[in-house]
């Protein structure tokens, strides 16, 4: 049974880039947010690109993040749940994250009713209109065939190669400047969706832009920013929801 407390939302801390050592240094940041918060928080969502790269094979899991991994376990060990949604970056986690940290994995959007009010949440890659490279490369991401063959190669070549393509898109992909709620495929499908439901609050991760908008009838959509320049979270106390920044 969920305990009283505050609903706390955080995404895109990208763990591993751009080097060991300034990963190092935001991991040591966000472990030290998780155990401020642990100690009022009734449900932790984390949306999605907590890792930059992660792949799991049957026997091996990337090297590092054992602070933000024992933390994990920790909270959750003590009751407290926490959703991790996969993202476009880490899009390959499968069993061993869940089984040995205890989070419960979502790999769509997700539906949350809590106090009366109704969430819809997800990382948000592929999301709304357009994105069609994004979204075919996805199909290709999650066809478990090609994911077998992936995890034929040595984990050491194999990271490395998506160590590299992972830094390409960063510098070539998506713009992080907030384009107008009407050039935002992300809030276009948030308007598709409520012409089937109403929801209080659409929160996700992906655009690395802190943003709260309205929509219709008092909705109000969420880009939860990112920990990597901006340091910021999302944090719903049963009435209100409100955008945070960590100090660093």
């Amino acid at each position: 049974m969920e305990k009283p407390g505050k609903i706390y939302f955080a995404s895109d801390v990208h763990l591993g880039a751009p080097d060991p050592e300034s990963s190092l240094a935001r991991e040591k940041i966000f472990v030290s947010w998780l155990d401020k918060i642990k100690k009022d928080a009734t449900v932790i969502f984390l949306l999605g690109d907590i890792f930059d790269y992660w792949f799991e094979y049957k026997k091996v899991v990337p090297r590092g993040f054992t602070r933000l991994l024992g933390k994990l376990a920790e909270i959750t060990d003590s009751g407290i749940p926490v959703h991790f949604f996969t993202g476009n970056h880490d899009i390959w986690v499968f069993d061993y994250l869940p089984a040995e940290t205890g989070v419960i994995l979502h790999r769509k959007p997700f539906n949350w009713e809590y106090h009366g009010k109704k969430f819809h949440l997800a990382h948000g890659d592929g999301l709304g209109p357009g994105d069609k490279g994004y979204k075919f490369l996805k199909k290709i991401f999650t066809n478990p065939m090609l994911q077998w063959m992936y995890a034929r190669l040595h984990p050491n070549f194999a990271t490395w190669l998506a160590q590299r393509l992972s830094k390409d898109s960063r510098i070539s992909g998506v713009s992080t400047e907030f384009k107008g709620a009407e050039n935002e495929w992300i809030v276009q499908y948030a308007y598709e969706v409520l012409k089937e439901e109403q929801i209080d609050y659409f929160i996700f991760g992906h655009r690395h832009i802190p943003i709260d908008i309205k929509l219709n009838n008092g909705s109000r959509f969420i880009y939860l920013g990112d920990w990597i320049e901006h340091y910021t979270y999302g944090v719903f106390d049963g009435n209100e929801f409100t955008l945070k920044t960590v100090k660093v």
